[in-house]
């Protein structure tokens, strides 16, 4: 068994992994980040990706389900548990792509939302977080991309909905007769009327 530090993430230099940045100052915002490592090319140049950047106030409402739910999972694996400190915390690259799912939810949120999201995001499987983060880092993965698509998509889904503001673009023409007909059509008017 590989040996793993702060939340299951390989030590091993050079490896695929995501970390959070948390900064000392308390309102400060909070960075995530996806290392894709070398590959197990020592001469190729580490590639690394800001994902998310959520506001202090927003990661104080999610951070707590997300470590309580990766920290049951990696003790079932037997492997090494985290903590939300400050600094650089490393994440196995799977709870990295849930982390980032749950952040990208929690993006567009109020403080309020943020604990049906979680709720939401904790009745997902990992499987299912995977796949919503497969299509949302391809269309848009990165930290300056946070309106497009999936993004705002996450939000949708994964709230209670009840501050989601979406008016048409486009109002459908339509028929005057149809709007003033008054003349509707019931059940017993399919009746005939001499099998009474």
């Amino acid at each position: 068994m590989n040996k793993t530090i702060d939340f299951g993430a390989p030590s091993e230099f050079g490896m695929h992994h995501f970390y959070v940045e948390i900064p000392v100052a308390p309102r400060d915002a909070i960075y995530i980040y996806e290392d894709f490592g070398f590959d197990g090319d020592e001469f190729r140049r580490e590639t690394v990706e800001c994902r998310l950047v959520l506001a202090r106030e927003l990661w104080t409402k999610i951070r707590d389900d997300a470590r309580r739910d990766f920290n049951a999972r990696l003790k079932n694996k037997r492997q090494s548990t985290g903590s939300w400190i400050t600094g650089k915390i490393k994440l196995d690259r799977f709870l990295g792509r849930e982390l980032c799912v749950l952040g990208w939810a929690a993006e567009h949120a109020s403080p309020e939302e943020c604990s049906v999201i979680c709720e939401k995001w904790l009745a997902l499987r990992p499987e299912e977080r995977w796949w919503l983060y497969s299509k949302t880092a391809s269309e848009a993965g990165l930290d300056n991309q946070s309106k497009r698509g999936w993004r705002k998509a996450l939000y949708c889904a994964l709230s209670d909905g009840a501050n989601i503001k979406l008016e048409p673009k486009k109002k459908p023409k339509m028929n005057e007769k149809k709007l003033n007909q008054e003349e509707t059509v019931s059940l017993f008017d399919f009746i005939d009327k001499g099998d009474m």
